[in-house]
């Protein structure tokens, strides 16, 4: 539950179908919240075997931050010598039951020592939707210190998604960002007094006491990154209602790919570094509930052939009685790698404690992942799938066995080492931009980015910078302090640096060979490959992708674009734009940034987004970034140029 917020009433309307073999009235589900017992549902004789809707009222008085409502099952299908594991003893819940909750704004005090609270809150698992607000169509100081702070707004939202909406001279209808300097603010901040140097404030909304309003002030718009700088950097010192930013300064400049939120690959870590929450690598239960890992990594981490990731793996549970088959099923991405016997005790009165997973030929206990199944975001997975033997009686002897809970523990001192692997990929890729931000996502703060924007842009094209911003922030764990903004292409164009364009391909690119889909106000050309191939994924093959045949065509009706080439003048350097020909066309590109299914579609170096939604292309020569070494390591074939590949 959000901070903001307190529940005032509560409703579980909770749909489920029971087994036809129980027995009614003896059969009934437990609702409780918090480990709080809400009420009882008894399952009556005609709802057995049908779909059934029951509301249950939930006190909201044990209603906190965090929450989870629990269902326990008793079933019944014989009154005497029941087996307690019956495939008749089950009960449905379906997807479609609900909470209804009805809300309560909580007045909040003008205080930052709360912050990111209430413009970002951990507790609420909605997508952060937080305005941002100018005074009118701003500079490029502006829109960078915008841009950083939403890539420290994305950081902190990572899963739940982020939109930000761009408002000029307009205030907010919820928390809300408002920049202003002393000569260029909104007409409702018209007589705020003037300020001697960069300021965060917090105020109430003008009209409405419960909405919050995030003030980035200054005396210029420098004041204003200097001030934003110091939210992403400073924001634990943060109390009272107003704090200055009396200065930041770097100690350390950040290294390629030190993204927190990626396995670092410079040496082995240990799963209790990858865990997100207490309790994550331990479970407990007649058959215990899995347990993950995840593991996201840098796109262009180039995986040599017969080569493995080595994890060296612990791990404690409760011993089986005999040598019944029970065992642990290592997955990854849904993919088994092995499973492994749990064994019983071997010697009376002694427990097990700790086994390595893999002892195999070799002895040096290691279990080795396939790298070809690894990809930008991984999950790990392990199963122990014990086989419970539940003994049934008879009228005449009865005995049954109740089950014992199992536990399960990954210990967290085990480790996974992607160390000593090069970075290395074929490029244009909008499958690694759409997962991970890259490249730019290389130096998570972007020093190595330059996004390209047009001069006065309108809150839907600010708005689409400050959504890839926020995305890449989302995907890196980091804000992007080091990131350039330009609006002047011949001042810009020489930078050794990768380009986000956004709005528009400048004048001066238009002819050039490696762009195959252009798009105007009505106007758009797109170049089509020789053959489409029906995954992306798969390694390019320039036949396939060779353009066959370019198509013009006009249009009234709303599209936006993305599309990924290699850099005119650094062969090291790519280019990514962003392109729409219409208000609506820039809603339709956030749309396909902000949602994850949406980005999930977005691959090759050409993807078109439509109201129908979104067809991805692969055409045009490929190039790659990156480096190999030379020689005969990891199986390449190094002829006499720059680039190797594996043989």
């Amino acid at each position: 539950m959000r901070s903001d917020e307190v529940v005032s009433r509560a409703t579980l309307d909770l749909a489920f179908i029971p087994s036809p073999s129980l027995i009614p009235g003896e059969s009934h589900l437990r609702v409780y919240l918090n480990d709080e017992m809400m009420g009882v549902v008894p399952i009556e004789r005609e709802q057995l075997g049908n779909k059934s809707r029951v509301q249950v009222p939930l006190d909201p008085r044990y209603i906190g931050d965090f929450n989870r409502v629990k269902l326990g099952f008793t079933g019944h299908y014989q009154r005497i010598c029941e087996n307690p594991v019956h495939s008749s003893l089950w009960l449905d819940v379906g997807s479609d039951s609900a909470l209804s909750l009805r809300y309560q704004a909580l007045p909040l005090k003008n205080d930052l020592s709360h912050f990111p609270e209430p413009f970002f809150d951990s507790r609420d698992n909605r997508p952060l939707i937080l305005p941002m607000v100018f005074a009118a169509s701003p500079a490029l100081a502006q829109q960078k210190a915008a841009a950083v702070l939403a890539s420290w707004f994305g950081a902190r939202a990572q899963w739940r998604g982020q939109q930000f909406p761009v408002l000029f001279n307009q205030l907010p209808e919820r928390h809300g960002i408002v920049f202003a300097t002393n000569d260029q603010r909104p007409d409702f901040l018209r007589d705020y007094p003037a300020v001697d140097g960069p300021i965060v404030e917090m105020i109430s909304h003008p009209e409405d006491p419960y909405v919050k309003l995030l003030l980035v002030l200054g005396r210029d718009d420098q004041d204003l990154v200097t001030a934003v700088t110091g939210i992403a950097q400073g924001s634990i010192l943060f109390r009272g209602q107003s704090v200055a930013v009396a200065g930041v300064r770097p100690l350390a400049p950040r290294q390629p790919y030190d993204a927190p939120n990626w396995v670092r690959t410079d040496r082995p870590v240990s799963f209790s570094e990858l865990q997100r929450y207490p309790g994550q690598l331990q479970s407990a239960g007649i058959e215990p509930q899995p347990m993950a890992l995840t593991l996201n990594l840098p796109p262009d981490l180039f995986m040599a052939r017969d080569l493995g990731i080595a994890m060296q793996l612990k791990y404690r549970y409760t011993s089986p009685k005999t040598d019944d088959g029970s065992r642990l099923v290592v997955s990854l991405n849904d993919q088994l790698l092995r499973a492994y016997a749990l064994k019983p005790e071997q010697q009376s009165g002694e427990k097990l404690l700790q086994l390595l997973l893999l002892q195999d030929e070799s002895g040096d206990n290691q279990l080795t992942i396939p790298a070809l199944k690894l990809g930008t975001r991984n999950q790990l997975r392990f199963n122990f799938d014990y086989v419970n033997a539940v003994t049934g009686g008879t009228p005449d002897r009865c005995e049954t066995y109740q089950p014992i809970p199992n536990r399960v523990v990954i210990d967290g001192d085990s480790t996974i080492d992607f160390s000593g692997y090069r970075h290395f990929m074929a490029m244009p890729d909008l499958a690694a931009f759409a997962n991970a931000g890259f490249p730019f996502s290389r130096l998570a703060d972007l020093s190595q980015t330059l996004v390209l924007v047009d001069r006065n842009p309108a809150p839907a094209q600010l708005g689409a910078l400050l959504n890839a911003l926020g995305t890449i922030g989302a995907h890196t764990g980091y804000p992007a302090l080091g990131v350039r903004l330009g609006d002047d292409w011949q001042q810009e164009k020489d930078r050794d640096l990768d380009l986000l364009l956004i709005g528009a391909v400048p004048a001066e690119l238009r002819d050039n060979d490696n762009i195959h889909l252009l798009l105007d106000a009505t106007q758009s050309r797109v170049k089509m490959p020789a053959r489409q191939v029906s995954r992306p994924d798969l390694v390019p093959d320039s036949e396939d992708d060779r353009p066959e045949s370019e198509a013009r065509i006009d249009s009234e009706g709303p599209m936006a674009a993305v599309i990924g080439f290699q850099s005119p003048f650094h062969e090291q350097r790519s280019v990514v734009a962003l392109l729409a020909d219409s208000p609506r066309g820039f809603q339709l590109l956030n749309e396909a940034i902000n949602h994850s299914d949406r980005r999930a579609a977005l691959s090759g170096s050409v993807a078109v987004i439509r109201e129908s939604g979104i067809d991805s292309l692969r055409v045009g020569k490929a190039y790659h970034v990156g480096y190999l070494p030379g020689g005969n390591e990891s199986g390449l074939r190094c002829p006499r140029t720059r680039w190797c590949w594996p043989g």
